[in-house]
């Protein structure tokens, strides 16, 4: 069973302009990438509270800047695939979305010598009814769990749950490690990272925490490079996009923080190993 107060913080390694939706044509000159600085202002966070976690590594960013995958591993933290484009998923077909997949284990393998266990779409652009093909390639290209399937009607699926899962497979099925969400009056609300983790009151995080630990779930949190750059660039985009991708401009260490003294953290690949006796 998985130990109580046993959680997974992660991290999307992408920079301030990888929005879903936007053209993949969009030049941004060099100089005006922060990835590499907020991914160090993250290590430093973390080292400091012992934290071990999992980046998921979009593989574009990480053949751009090869120092940045081996830098975090060697501290550690446990290397996970992205993809390579931030395409949604749902734009690819299954060939190219395991080209995908190969190129960024390729990128990655190359570049820390292990092959990543774990895979986060983004956007949480999986899903059972629209992409089963994904989660089939992903089992058949050798990946242990998924962390793609939110369980925000709106956002991932009303099939979605919010605890670990077994997928159904023809070859055995991944385990899926959903997002932290918050049970509420409201419905189901997306506190466990992005804008949600700094909109929504830190009680209700914390809340959400202790409410999955007494299930003996792990809360999966997840942030962005971008997150703690609250001052950082932003695309022009409408407003409710803009919501969505850069939520309130509060810098989330504090929000880490407070969870880092209350709660255990680990990788998502401890999280795995921790429930493949339950699962």
């Amino acid at each position: 069973m998985v130990r109580r107060q046993f959680n997974a913080i992660s991290v999307d390694v992408e920079d301030w302009y990888h929005v879903c939706g936007i053209s993949q044509d969009i030049r941004i000159a060099r100089s005006d990438w922060r990835v590499l600085e907020n991914t160090e202002k993250i290590l430093s966070l973390f080292s400091g509270y012992g934290i071990k976690a999992t980046f998921f590594m979009l593989g574009s960013i990480a053949e751009a800047l090869p120092e940045l995958a081996p830098m975090i591993a060697e501290q550690g933290h446990e290397i996970a695939s992205h993809g390579y484009s931030h395409k949604l998923v749902t734009t690819l077909t299954a060939e190219e979305f395991r080209d995908e997949i190969r190129k960024t284990d390729q990128i990655l393998r190359s570049q820390t010598g292990k092959k990543p266990a774990g895979f986060r779409a983004p956007q949480w652009s999986l899903s059972l009814r629209q992409t089963p093909w994904a989660f089939e390639i992903l089992m058949q290209e050798g990946y242990l769990y998924d962390s793609s399937l939110s369980p925000i009607p709106l956002v991932g699926g009303n099939d979605n749950r919010p605890g670990p899962y077994r997928l159904p497979s023809k070859s055995g099925g991944l385990l899926e490690l959903p997002p932290l969400t918050a049970s509420t009056l409201a419905g189901r609300l997306p506190v466990g990272g992005g804008w949600g983790l700094r909109f929504f009151p830190q009680w209700l995080v914390g809340h959400a925490v202790k409410t999955y630990n007494a299930a003996n779930w792990p809360a999966v949190l997840y942030i962005h490079p971008r997150e703690l750059d609250p001052q950082g660039p932003r695309l022009e985009l409408p407003a409710l996009k803009r919501f969505a991708s850069y939520g309130s401009r509060r810098d989330v260490s504090r929000r880490l923080i407070y969870l880092f003294e209350r709660y255990s953290f680990s990788t998502m690949r401890d999280i795995y190993a921790a429930c493949q006796t339950a699962y």
